[in-house]
């Protein structure tokens, strides 16, 4: 299962209590994977801070998201020819996701703990926002090449009725530079070659005796050249068409059909050189954004864990990644062994009916602990448009009022005597 659950609780001294009671109950009954999830101690600030800081990180998660989800589905535009090999490309720092996830370490060179957390959310914010301009600009000129080379190739396709003649035709078919003659070519379906030998000469005057010879075939019919004067060329056209011979509107120009060759042998070997660089700059930059993305994860887990347990900072974090088959057994087991956290909550959860004065939840997912979901099914969403403004999902996370009036409470406890 590619969904993970990101949750904390107050630990004690060591922070061993809240993962040994966790980790007890749900491995036991084989409910979750578990994983400690390492958080350095970040600088705290102040109360206002945080509570901005909260819904800031919200969004920049959305973001942060939308643009790895971005970079992941035009991987697999990219690799057009091999998309069963897309997901070994999505890597984050050299290793797979769930490895990096279940293992992660805080970048202390790219994000230094000792500046405030306003300052690494900007920084985080920077970088995901500049590798999605870079995407834009980057992915628009590839497609631009391949959809240039998409629509010359697209013309090589169909039947002789609608496709280029550029690569069939040859210069020794025809007639050309002649005052009086002109040489057409005519598609005939295959049941009619027999009809057409027999009667192109007299589908009009002044057609060259055994002029007509086929140059090409495909599973509808054959492509013939005739000769004639080109005074009764609109006469032939017509007699032609009540006999179902359609006559191609195509004249021999050797530059012409010289261009468009080296047009499509030109729009190949540009994309084929931009292909190894993009699938490149891709794939560095989805470990980069996926990085950052998770930084994001740990900060807003960081933030709304101080504002909702209060200090001093003393709460583990903890990765889950759920059972597929034991989704719900697992959320009502983390409801029972976190209720004391927070009984109001617990007991909404347990009755969904229960109406809780004062605690207006909407449409928000609320648990006694702390909880965000990280869902690395990156290739399974809708396709981004690159050029569209960036969609934001809704994130669950507790409201900021929710958030504020846990948070005097937490820091008035600091405050009280002994």
């Amino acid at each position: 299962m590619s969904e993970f659950w990101l949750i904390s609780a107050p630990g004690d001294k060591t922070n061993l209590q809240a993962w040994e009671r966790m980790n007890t109950v749900t491995s036991k009954s084989n409910l979750s994977s578990n994983s400690k999830f390492h958080i350095p101690d970040l600088k705290v600030g102040t109360l206002d801070a945080l509570v901005g800081l909260s819904d800031e990180l919200g969004k920049l998660d959305s973001f942060a998201e939308s643009v790895i989800k971005k970079i992941a589905q035009y991987i697999g535009e990219v690799m057009e020819d091999s998309k069963d090999k897309v997901q070994e490309n999505l890597l984050a720092n050299g290793v797979d996701l769930i490895s990096y996830l279940t293992r992660f370490e805080w970048d202390m060179a790219k994000y230094p703990i000792k500046q405030p957390l306003k300052n690494i959310s900007e920084a985080l914010a920077k970088q995901v926002t500049q590798i999605e301009a870079d995407l834009k600009t980057r992915s628009a000129a590839y497609n631009n090449i391949k959809g240039n080379l998409q629509s010359l190739e697209k013309k090589t396709m169909g039947n002789l009725l609608t496709r280029t003649l550029a690569d069939i035709v040859h210069k020794e078919d025809f007639v050309l530079n002649s005052e009086y003659l002109i040489t057409l070519l005519v598609v005939v379906p295959k049941s009619s070659y027999l009809q057409w030998q027999k009667t192109y000469e007299s589908l009009s005057d002044m057609v060259v005796p055994r002029s007509t010879k086929m140059i090409a075939e495909d599973a509808e019919g054959g492509l013939f050249t005739v000769t004639l004067f080109r005074k009764v060329m609109d006469d032939f056209k017509a007699k032609a068409r009540e006999n179902r011979f359609m006559v191609r509107e195509f004249y021999y120009d050797e530059k012409e059909l010289k261009c468009e060759k080296e047009e499509l042998m030109k729009l190949a070997s540009d994309k084929k050189q931009q292909y190894g660089p993009l699938l490149r700059w891709l794939k560095v930059n989805f470990s980069e954004a996926f990085v950052a993305w998770i930084h994001v994860k740990a900060l807003r887990v960081f933030v709304e864990s101080v504002l909702r347990y209060g200090l001093p900072v003393n709460f583990q974090a903890m990765l889950l990644q759920p059972n597929r088959k034991s989704v719900k057994r697992l959320r009502d087991v983390l409801n029972v062994v976190f209720k004391h956290l927070d009984e109001v909550a617990a007991a909404s959860i347990m009755e969904p009916g229960m109406d809780i004065p004062g605690l207006q939840l909407s449409n928000q997912e609320y648990y006694p602990y702390v909880y965000f979901k990280i869902d690395l099914s990156l290739l399974d969403c809708t396709i981004f448009n690159m050029t569209s403004s960036t969609p934001i999902h809704k994130q669950h996370f507790v409201s900021i009022d929710q958030l504020t009036s846990k948070a005097i409470c937490g820091y008035n406890s600091m405050l009280r005597p002994n």
